[in-house]
C-alpha cells in the first residue's frame, strides 16, 4: 500500500496517537473519570502496531510477529490495569490533578510522547521494505520479550492477590517475585521492550537505529521519573518506621531479581553503579531511619548472614 505521511509512518502514528490520546483526554477532563488512563495508553500501542501493519501490507513473517507481540502485551496490560482500577475505585496518581487542567494535559501529552517512542521500533519494522532471513537477533529478541512478559504479567498478579487478601491490609508485598526484586514487574516491562527492539535490529539501517530511542525512554522513564522513584517514596512515606521494611528494602533488589543473601551483601557502590539503587530512592525515608539505613549496614549484613 502506499505511503503514508512519510516512508517510515511516523508522522501517521504521531497523529493517530495524538489523536487518541487527546479522545480520552477531553473524557478524563469532562467527566473527572481517570479509570480510562492505563487502558488509553496500553490499546493506542496495539493500534500502532496493527495499523502500520495492515497499511504496509506486506505482511512477512517478522511483522506480524513483532506486531503480535505487542498485540499481547498491550491487551494484557490493558485489562488487568482497567480491572484492577475498576476494583479499587479512583487511580491516587490524579488526586492532584483533578481540579487542574494543566497539570492533568501535561499528563496526557507525557503519556502519547511515550506512547509514540516506544513503539518506534514495531513502527519502522512494520513500514520497511527489507525482510532478510531470520536471524539470531530474531530469536534473542523474542525470548527477551517472553520472559519478561512472563515476568511482568506473574508479578502484577502476585501483587494483586496480595492486595487483595484482607490479612494483608496495611502491608508491602514481599512474596513471589517481590521477594527478589522491589519492582519486578518494571524489570519484566523493561526486559521485554528491549527484546522487541533487538528483534528489530535485523531490519534497521542508517537513521533507522535511533528507535533504540524507544527502550531507552522507557527505561530512563521508569527508573527516574514516574516509575519507581513514585512508588518508593510512597512506600518510605508508608513503611519507613518500619524495621521488618528497611531490611527489606536493604536486601531486595529495586530491579533486577536477585535472592536477598546475595544482594544484602553487596556493596553500596556496586549497588548504585550496576544494580540502580539510586541514593534518591530513600529520600523519603525518615531521617533517623535514612541514617541507620547509611550507617549500620554491617550490623545488618551480621544478621543476614546469621540467617
Amino acid at each position: 500500500m502506499g505511503t503514508v505521511l512519510d516512508s517510515h509512518f511516523l508522522g501517521f502514528t504521531a497523529i493517530v496517537t495524538v489523536v487518541y490520546q487527546l479522545f480520552f483526554f477531553i473524557v478524563t477532563a469532562l467527566l473527572r473519570f481517570d479509570k480510562v488512563t492505563d487502558f488509553a495508553g496500553s490499546t493506542n500501542f496495539i493500534i500502532i502496531g496493527v495499523l502500520t501493519l495492515i497499511l504496509k501490507g506486506s505482511w512477512n513473517f517478522r511483522q506480524v510477529v513483532l506486531t503480535l507481540l505487542v498485540v499481547i502485551w498491550g491487551l494484557r496490560l490493558a485489562l488487568f490495569l482497567l480491572m484492577r482500577i475498576l476494583q479499587w475505585g479512583e487511580d491516587r496518581r490524579f488526586d492532584e490533578m483533578r481540579g487542574n487542567l494543566g497539570r492533568l494535559a501535561i499528563f496526557w501529552i507525557f503519556q502519547a510522547v511515550w506512547v509514540w517512542t516506544v513503539s518506534l521500533p514495531v513502527t519502522v519494522v512494520n513500514s520497511s521494505n527489507r525482510n532478510p532471513s531470520l536471524q539470531a537477533e530474531d530469536i534473542i529478541g523474542w525470548i527477551m520479550w517472553s520472559v519478561g512478559f512472563l515476568v511482568e504479567a506473574i508479578a502484577d498478579q502476585q501483587k494483586l492477590v496480595f492486595k487483595n487478601s484482607p490479612e494483608n491490609r496495611g502491608k508491602w508485598c514481599n512474596v513471589g517475585q517481590w521477594q527478589y526484586s522491589r519492582h519486578p514487574n518494571y524489570f519484566g516491562e523493561i526486559l521485554l521492550w528491549w527484546g522487541i527492539f533487538v528483534a528489530s535490529t535485523p531490519v534497521l539501517e542508517g537513521a533507522e537505529w535511533l528507535v533504540i530511542l524507544g527502550p531507552i525512554f522507557l527505561t530512563l522513564l521508569l527508573l527516574f521519573v514516574s516509575g519507581i522513584p513514585m512508588l518508593e517514596e510512597s512506600a518510605d512515606k508508608k513503611f519507613g518506621n518500619v524495621g521488618a521494611y528497611r531490611i527489606y528494602k536493604r536486601t531486595t533488589s529495586p530491579l533486577i531479581p536477585l535472592p536477598p543473601v546475595v544482594y544484602g551483601n553487596l556493596p553500596s557502590w556496586f549497588k548504585t553503579t550496576f544494580l540502580f539503587e539510586f541514593p534518591f530512592y530513600s529520600r523519603s525515608l525518615p531521617q533517623e531511619e535514612l541514617n541507620w539505613y547509611r550507617m549500620n549496614q554491617g550490623e545488618s549484613d551480621n544478621a543476614l548472614k546469621m540467617h
